[in-house]
């Protein structure tokens, strides 16, 4: 993920459930000011919330998109307690709004 216009906060959570870092996530702030970039490989679920009033951002993937596999957590998840920036009230897609718990959604072997 890169951030090319504006400012988001990206996360990414491991769902890998034979990994030693298996319900753990971290969150960075990608902008076009701090160039930063984050790398979400396979096996790890990806979420982010834009923090400027716009917001463009790039990314690549392993390969194409196949809707059959997307899974969606929700983002206030009381296992995972992703510490979202405090004043910041996401604005949830129809899909967003209808994330699973970490517990009931599939994870990786």
């Amino acid at each position: 993920m890169r951030v090319v216009a504006g400012e988001m906060f990206d996360v990414a959570v491991d769902i890998r459930k034979s990994s030693p870092t298996f319900g753990q996530w971290l969150g960075e702030i990608l902008s076009t000011e701090n160039k930063k970039q984050m790398w979400v490989p396979k096996g790890f679920a990806h979420g982010f919330i834009v923090l400027s009033d716009a917001a463009e951002f790039l990314y690549k993937t392993i390969d194409y998109y196949a809707p059959a596999y997307e899974r969606c957590i929700a983002w206030n998840d009381s296992t995972l307690n992703i510490q979202w920036l405090d004043d910041v009230m996401p604005s949830l897609s129809v899909k967003d709004a209808q994330g699973q718990t970490f517990i009931d959604v599939e994870h990786f072997a």
